[in-house]
Order: structure tokens, then sequence, then C-alpha cells
């Protein structure tokens, strides 16, 4: 089964509801882009944009060699909030992101999020982010509307069967 056997075979834990959060909440996370990542991505959407993969092309362009394509550095983020913060349930009602340097394959990024807002009138939670990218610049900024899990309806109230 692979790594899908572990995803798909036993029951999952939801991430933390609102009344669990507080401002000043933060996750740090290390993330470095390698070939099998950008591989994957470049397969599943057909994207085929010579400033993610050729070399020889991009050497020709302000940024000497190839570069991260957006969508997977917001794809870490968006994956952050649905494994640890608020964690699994929740989802991403909107996103603002700006990015301010290029991530080159290969680069270790830093990835800063922290909750700037709890609203339990709306059972939302705001969080602003940011990465660094190889050379300690801040590579990406921006900040999302969150919808923590809500309470599941199951037995133990804690864990619900997949599919």
């Amino acid at each position: 089964m692979g790594d899908y056997g572990m995803l798909l075979g036993r029951k999952r834990k939801i991430g933390r509801m609102i009344e669990d959060m507080s401002v000043g909440e933060k996750l740090t996370l290390t993330e470095k882009i390698e070939d099998k990542e950008l591989l994957l991505y470049l397969g599943l959407t057909n994207d085929s944009n010579p400033l993610f993969i050729q070399h020889d092309y991009a050497s020709q362009t302000p940024h000497k060699k190839p570069i991260v394509p957006s969508i997977m550095l917001t794809g870490i983020v968006n994956s952050a909030v649905s494994k640890y913060l608020p964690g699994p349930g929740s989802y991403i009602l909107r996103q603002e992101v700006e990015f301010l340097k290029p991530v080159y394959h290969y680069e270790t990024i830093q990835f800063l999020m922290e909750v700037t807002e709890v609203n339990r009138s709306s059972r939302t939670v705001e969080i602003s982010f940011c990465a660094t990218n190889g050379n300690s610049e801040e590579a990406i900024r921006g900040k999302m509307l969150v919808c923590p899990p809500s309470p599941p309806r199951t037995d133990d109230g804690l864990a619900l069967e997949n599919f």
C-alpha cells in the first residue's frame, strides 16, 4: 500500500477547534524543494513553463536558474493548515500572498506562521505567514482566513473514518 496505507488505513484525529485557539500561536516549518516534488507538481498540472525546469532557458532570464512554482510554495502553507495549524478538518476561506523573492530548486525554505486573530463569532482565525529563502531573505508573505474544524458527530468525538 505504500504511503497511502498510512494515510487511508486508520482513523485520523481532527485538529484544534476555535475554542482551543489563541492569538500568538506560532508554527515553523523547514522545507527543501527537491526534484521529486517539482516533477510531481509539473506532472499533475501539465505545467511545462521552461522557467521551472529548463536550466538553459532560465540561465538567460534575470533569475539565472530555474525557480520553484509559486503555487507549490503556497501549497506548503496550505498543507500546514491541514496538518498542524489548526489541523485536520480545517479549511482556508481566503488567502493573500506576495512573492517577494524567487525560491530556487534545492533551496531550504523556512516558514513561520502565526495566529493573528481569533473570531469566535464567525468561527474563523486569521493566520499570517512568511518564508525566508536560502539567503535568509524574506521570499513570501501573506495571510489567510481559516475555518478550524467543527466538532465531529462520532461515538468517540475524536476521529473519523477516511472516505
